[in-house]
C-alpha cells in the first residue's frame, strides 16, 4: 500500500459520488458530475479528497504524482458476476453452435456446465489457482479492481468448497478483491436429471450449511430456469441461504420467462441476474423491491439471443448494472470495457448509464458499496484512468482497451497500459 498518492490535471474526472446509501435508479444513472481537470489524492489506501485542480493543488505536496493531462479518471471498475475459477475451455461448443445446435441442447447432452463441472472437478486446487490467477490478472489489464466470483462448477460438497477456497487464496493475494458467492445450485448432475430433489436436498442440507460455517461465501445464487432449478426449488435453496447468513442472488429469465424475477423481488434478493426475458410484471416488481438488475450483454452476444431490455428497466426505476459473466461457456471474455460498448449500442443504455453501471451501481450489486465504486473520502484509493480525453470515447470506440494505469488502495498496479 502507498503513503501518499497525487493523481493531478486529469482531462474529467469522474468520481460517481452521491450513491453510498441506495444505488443510482432512473435519470440519478445519468447524472454524475463531470470534473474537468480533476485531481485525487489518496493516503494509507484511502480516498482523502477529489475535486478540481485548483481546490487540491499545494496542499498535498508529499505525495508521489501521477499526471492524468489528457486522460479520462475513474473510480475502478467493479466486475459483479464472473464464473473466475473453473478450469478447462469449451471453444468445440462454440463450433458446435455455429452449425446450429442450442446452448440448452448441447448442456442437457452432457456439455455445458457440466463439461466445465468434469474439468474443474478433475483439477488440484494448485492447477484452479493458477487458471483464475491468470484471468484475474487480465480483468486488473482491464480496468477491474473488484470482482465477485461464483462457484458453481463443483456440484459436489468437495469440489465447491475447492472452488470457493481458490477464491480465498485469490483474495488473500492478489490485488483484486473478491466478493465471493456459492452457487452450488448452478445445474443438476446428469445422473441424477430425472430426479433432481435429492440433489436440492444435498445443497440445502450439506452444501450451504458447510459454506456458511467455514464463512467462505457473501452470496447464495441459483439458475432458476426451466431444464435446471424451478422457481419452487429456487426458493427453497435461497431462503435456506439466509437461514445461514448468505444473501440471495439468483440468474433469473435467461432463456425463457419463468418467473425469476419476480421469485428475486419475493425472496429479497440484493440482484437478479441475466434478465433477458424479464416479464413486465417481474421487472415492475424488481423495482418496487429494490432488487438490482445485474444484466450480462456478453452472454446474449455469444449466444446470439436477444437482449435484455435495459432501457425498459432503467425507466421503470431497477437500477442496473453490468458485468461480463466471464465463463467458459457463455460469455467468454473478461472485458468489461466491451461489456459496456454492448449496453450502449445493444440494449438502448446512454454512455453515462453504462459507467454508472460499471461503478457504483455494481458496488451495491455486491454489498461493496461502502467502500468501493465511488472516489469519495474514506473510501478505497481505486482509481482506473483510460488514455481517452472524454468518457464517451469508452462506449464509442469498440473492442478496445483504453486503460491506462489502476491503481488499488493507492498502489499503481498497471501503469502504461502493462501489469507492473
Amino acid at each position: 500500500m502507498g503513503n501518499s498518492l497525487f493523481i493531478k490535471n486529469a482531462a474529467q474526472l469522474i468520481t460517481m459520488e452521491g450513491h453510498c446509501d441506495k444505488p443510482a435508479v432512473r435519470e440519478e444513472m445519468s447524472s454524475f458530475n463531470i470534473i474537468e481537470n480533476g485531481s485525487v489524492y489518496i493516503e494509507d489506501g484511502k480516498v482523502v479528497e477529489a475535486g478540481p485542480h485548483e481546490q487540491l493543488e499545494g496542499k498535498y505536496t508529499a505525495a508521489e504524482e501521477i499526471d492524468a493531462t489528457g486522460k479520462v479518471v475513474t473510480p475502478g471498475l467493479i466486475d459483479p458476476h464472473t464464473h473466475l475459477v473453473h478450469a478447462g475451455t469449451r471453444e468445440n461448443e462454440y463450433a458446435m453452435r455455429l452449425k446450429g445446435k442450442s446452448y440448452m441442447e448441447i448442456m442437457e447432452a452432457g456439455g455445458g456446465i457440466h463439461s466445465t463441472t468434469r474439468a474443474t472437478q478433475e483439477a488440484s486446487h494448485e492447477e484452479l489457482y493458477e487458471q483464475s490467477r491468470k484471468r484475474l490478472n487480465q480483468f486488473l489489464l482491464h480496468g477491474v479492481t473488484t470482482i465477485e466470483a461464483k462457484s458453481g462448477y463443483g456440484l459436489t460438497l468437495e469440489h465447491e468448497l475447492k472452488q470457493l477456497e481458490v477464491a480465498k487464496q485469490l483474495n488473500d493475494n492478489h490485488p483484486v478483491d473478491i466478493v465471493s458467492t456459492f452457487m452450488g445450485a448452478h445445474a443438476i448432475p446428469m445422473e441424477e436429471k430425472e430426479n433432481p430433489e435429492p440433489f436440492v436436498s444435498r445443497v440445502i442440507n450439506e452444501m450451504i450449511p458447510e459454506v456458511a460455517k467455514r464463512k467462505l461465501a457473501v452470496f447464495n445464487d441459483v439458475f432458476c430456469e426451466r431444464g435446471v432449478f424451478t422457481p419452487e426449488q429456487s426458493k427453497r435453496i435461497l431462503e435456506a441461504g439466509r437461514e445461514y447468513g448468505l444473501v440471495p442472488k439468483i440468474h433469473a429469465d435467461e432463456i425463457e420467462p419463468y418467473a425469476g424475477a419476480e421469485l428475486a423481488a419475493a425472496v429479497g434478493a440484493i440482484s437478479a441476474d441475466h434478465l433477458l426475458r424479464a416479464s413486465e410484471q417481474g421487472i415492475k416488481d424488481m423495482a418496487e423491491a429494490g432488487v438490482i438488475g445485474v444484466l450480462l450483454p456478453g452472454t446474449a452476444f455469444f449466444l446470439m439471443a436477444e437482449f435484455a431490455q435495459a432501457r425498459k428497466m432503467i425507466d421503470a426505476g431497477v437500477a442496473v448494472a453490468l458485468s461480463t459473466d466471464a465463463n467458459p461457456g457463455s460469455s467468454p471474455t473478461i472485458s468489461l470495457p466491451f461489456i459496456m460498448n454492448l449496453g450502449c449500442l445493444k440494449m438502448g443504455m446512454t454512455p453515462e448509464e453504462v459507467l454508472t453501471a460499471v461503478t457504483i451501481n455494481a458496488a451495491h450489486a455486491i454489498g461493496a458499496e461502502k467502500e468501493a465504486g465511488s472516489l469519495e473520502k474514506g473510501k478505497k484509493g481505486d482509481v482506473t484512468i483510460f488514455d481517452v480525453p472524454n468518457y464517451l470515447t469508452l462506449s464509442y470506440q469498440y473492442g478496445m482497451n483504453h486503460v491506462d494505469t489502476v491503481i488499488k488502495e493507492g498502489r499503481t498496479l498497471v501503469a502504461g497500459g502493462r501489469l507492473l
